[in-house]
């Protein structure tokens, strides 16, 4: 089975596509693609997906340590991020994720990145 290994890191916005939008815009599927640098991609399979609700920068310290290992398993407030690898319609495989965080009093939704573009390598 082949591997797949990083080879463009972006850690770019992107604007999500949904034919059916998230009941819960801060705990989001899969998107069905993306638009990047002006161009559209369509996700044709996703691979894998899974969240980190680390709490990064001030957000680490504060909260209670008690309160921060419950946090850490399903998140809390404006934290939080929810990965998904995927192959799109160009044959492309990418990481992209949601950040849940505010970034700022107008930007309350978070936003979408595309993380990095992997490529598979054989063992």
């Amino acid at each position: 089975m082949p591997e797949l290994t990083p080879i463009h890191f972006f850690d770019e916005r992107i604007q999500p596509l949904f034919n059916t939008p998230p009941i819960r815009e801060k705990t989001p599927h899969c998107p069905n693609g993306f638009t990047w640098n002006g161009k559209t991609y369509h996700v044709t399979e996703t691979l894998s997906e899974w969240a980190d609700f680390a709490r990064r920068g001030k957000m680490a310290k504060n909260m209670r340590p008690e309160h921060a290992e419950i946090a850490s398993s399903r998140g809390s407030l404006n934290v939080g991020r929810f990965y998904f690898r995927v192959r799109v319609d160009t044959g492309q495989v990418f990481d992209i994720y949601y950040d849940r965080a505010m970034k700022g009093v107008d930007n309350r939704k978070g936003e979408w990145v595309l993380y990095k573009e992997l490529q598979e390598v054989e063992n």
